[in-house]
């Protein structure tokens, strides 16, 4: 065989960390062994697949090719691992969820404590990172279920829509636009608004928006959650586009006034992206129809109508 397991967790490592030191060091490895692993590899290919250099390593295309390769079969294995572990109580499942900032921060907590309760065997780390990290993250194999919101691609890859939500408009009782029934984004940016951190899926969804516009956005101040977002919009420090399932469930607890978006683009599917769901184990495969299955029992409720 050109190469076993261990080969092919340290070059992913390697990969990961640009590092033979750190890399060893993970692997419980010699410099030396490791060094001599690469360097076998390397022979048994006919060809280069580490540029070393006096700050690291970096990976040669070849090297490139070799890591999908590697993440692909690493992913097979720990499928494999996930599929048999149905048949003995002592070993554990393992699901990496990367997704959105809205199913993150809202719907996904109480659909995982329900899951995992009934689950008492599968252990789950959810990240959140944004749309195109998602969809790269289940190509690389390094996510086995990604969970994005808008229109997505991704070649040979399976999409499936579970269900809808909306971005609407938050403002303070007291607002200009409050109570308005509906209006256009491009109408909220004469105003200034409080948005999301830096790096949340809605904060780049909007500037790319306002970008294509040639117009700017007001933004008075960023936080790290839709529950800030809300609290600062009812303060009157600016307004806010939430999701609507945010907005409604803050808006039981704070004084708000949720205004609809007639943009078109304001409507968004959620979707869930897998590399393949039949290669997916059984743990997996549950959890993606459970996540249907809760989402479905939640019919979207409109926004409120609001006397001018």
């Amino acid at each position: 065989m050109l190469f076993d397991l261990t080969d092919l967790r340290l070059f992913i490592l390697i990969a990961e960390l640009n590092s033979l030191t750190r890399s060893a060091e993970r692997m419980n490895l010699s410099l030396a062994a490791t060094s001599n692993r690469i360097k076998e590899l390397e022979a048994r290919f006919g060809m280069r697949l580490l540029y070393r250099e006096s700050k690291g390593v970096q990976l040669t295309p070849a090297g490139q090719t070799f890591l999908s390769h590697a993440q692909q079969f690493m992913q097979q294995v720990e499928r494999l691992k996930g599929d048999m572990q149905q048949y003995n109580n002592g070993i554990k499942g393992y699901i990496r969820i990367f997704a959105n900032t809205t199913a993150v921060t809202e719907f996904m907590p109480e659909i995982l404590g329900k899951f995992l309760t009934l689950h008492p065997q599968v252990n789950v780390a959810l990240e959140e990172r944004l749309n195109h990290d998602i969809m790269r993250g289940i190509q690389e194999g390094t996510a086995d279920i990604g969970i994005v919101a808008g229109p997505v691609q991704g070649e040979g890859l399976e999409i499936l829509n579970f269900s809808t939500d909306k971005l609407i408009l938050a403002t303070a009782l007291e607002h200009p636009l409050a109570g308005v029934g509906k209006v256009t984004f491009a109408e909220t940016l004469e105003y200034e608004h409080v948005g999301l951190h830096e790096g949340s899926t809605l904060h780049h969804f909007l500037n790319r928006i306002v970008s294509e516009s040639g117009q700017r956005l007001k933004l008075r101040i960023q936080v790290r959650s839709f529950e800030a977002m809300c609290r600062m919009v009812e303060t009157n420090v600016g307004i806010g586009i939430v999701p609507q399932s945010a907005a409604l469930r803050h808006k039981q607890t704070m004084q708000l006034s949720l205004v609809e978006l007639s943009d078109p683009w304001s409507v968004r599917e959620r979707s869930m992206v897998v590399q393949s769901l039949d290669a997916l184990p059984l743990y997996a495969r549950d959890l993606v129809e459970f996540i249907r299955q809760q989402t479905a029992q939640v019919p979207p409720v409109p926004v409120e109508k609001e006397a001018a």
